[in-house]
């Protein structure tokens, strides 16, 4: 694929971020099983679905563009899934509580690399006029910054503490 414009800048982001964003809510489900907080672990399913939400709308997108949502694959996710998996779903820990902190830490590195992406297209289609999308795009940036919040306050007033 040839990118010789904004806009076909702003389709391939589209793309990689459909892939990352699945790739991430399988993850997120496994981590939410995992997890023996029963408030995390609430939060990491409502985040799946929150996921599975921004999946719906990035592959709407990508259909009035006329694109296949899946011609791309996020190689930057996987390491990022695959990270999750190794460090908090096949490491032995000890202790619950600390297992708990590192799904919250590996949670809330795939979810940065969504802010980044939502960040970016939302740029991108303000430049290019495409207000609609801008908005919805806002939105899910906007709900993806408050489940981060979620987990730091998950962190900070529970699973810190206790696995300190």
């Amino acid at each position: 694929m040839s990118l010789n414009s904004l806009d076909d800048v702003y389709v391939h982001q589209l793309q990689d971020l459909y892939s990352a964003c699945r790739q991430a809510q399988y993850a997120t489900t496994q981590l939410g099983r995992a997890a023996k907080d029963e408030e995390l672990s609430k939060a990491l399913i409502a985040g799946s679905e929150g996921i599975s939400r921004g999946i719906d709308l990035l592959a709407s997108i990508c259909a009035t563009h006329k694109v296949d949502p899946e011609a791309e694959h996020c190689k930057a996710m996987e390491g990022l899934v695959s990270e999750a998996r190794r460090h908090a779903l096949d490491t032995d820990f000890g202790s619950d509580d600390a297992r708990d902190a590192m799904i919250i830490s590996q949670y809330q590195r795939m979810v940065h690399y969504a802010i980044a992406g939502y960040g970016t297209l939302v740029a991108f289609a303000n430049e290019l006029g495409l207000d609609r999308e801008a908005a919805q795009l806002q939105s899910e940036l906007d709900e993806n910054y408050g489940g981060d919040r979620h987990m730091s306050k998950i962190a900070k007033s529970r699973v810190n503490l206790r696995a300190a």
